[in-house]
């Protein structure tokens, strides 16, 4: 008698928190559509809007060539790369092969059917032929991959910058994207193409 409590109990927690998260989440997305600061007095270019499986965001973004992008693996870390165009992304895969693979491909074996694009304010995603021109540059070569000093996000922040660094979290790659755009970063999710299906093959 005591499990089903318990169990109802968490469900309870549970959808009380992704009610709160929602609220939240429209809180930023209204003061984003106003140009309210997110913080008053906070006006350096700072991570704003995570990515999230759970809440799907208000607007879909059409990802340009040279954005950036990411998705969740086991909704628990996030994979980065960079938008090439024709619903195909340039990725660091974790065979250490830099490839160009379809949307699909980008996201097998990875938690869910979305993709999320580093935007601005106005829902403009970042973009940077700089970016875009080395990391096709480095399609089918490899690299020494490590999960937290030679990842997706070096790859991305290398491409952006031409600066080497680790960088072991998404969330560091987000905050010095913030920094390099001078822009505040918000991760929307991607307008997919009609002819993409959203089941993985």
């Amino acid at each position: 008698m005591a499990i089903p409590l318990i169990l109802l109990g968490s469900a309870i927690v549970g959808a009380g928190m992704l009610a709160e998260d929602r609220a939240r989440r429209q809180k930023i997305e209204l003061r984003r559509r106003l140009n309210i600061p997110q913080k008053a007095g906070v006006l350096e270019p700072r991570l704003i809007q995570e990515p999230s499986l759970y809440e799907q965001g208000f607007l879909r973004v059409k990802p340009v060539p040279g954005s950036i992008i990411c998705c969740f693996v086991f909704g628990v870390i996030e994979h980065s790369g960079i938008w090439l165009g024709e619903d195909t992304i340039i990725e660091l895969h974790g065979s250490g092969l830099i490839r160009a693979v379809s949307v699909q491909r980008f996201l097998a074996g990875r938690s869910g059917n979305n993709i999320f694009i580093a935007c601005d304010a106005h829902h403009q995603p970042l973009v940077s032929s700089h970016c875009l021109e080395a990391a096709s540059n480095q399609i089918f070569s490899y690299r020494d991959y490590d999960l937290f000093d030679n990842n997706c996000h070096r790859f991305v922040w290398e491409c952006l910058t031409n600066e080497s660094v680790a960088i072991a979290s998404f969330e560091t790659l987000s905050q010095k994207m913030a920094v390099h755009f001078k822009k505040s970063i918000y991760w929307d999710q991607i307008e997919r193409s009609p002819f993409v299906s959203g089941e993985i093959t």
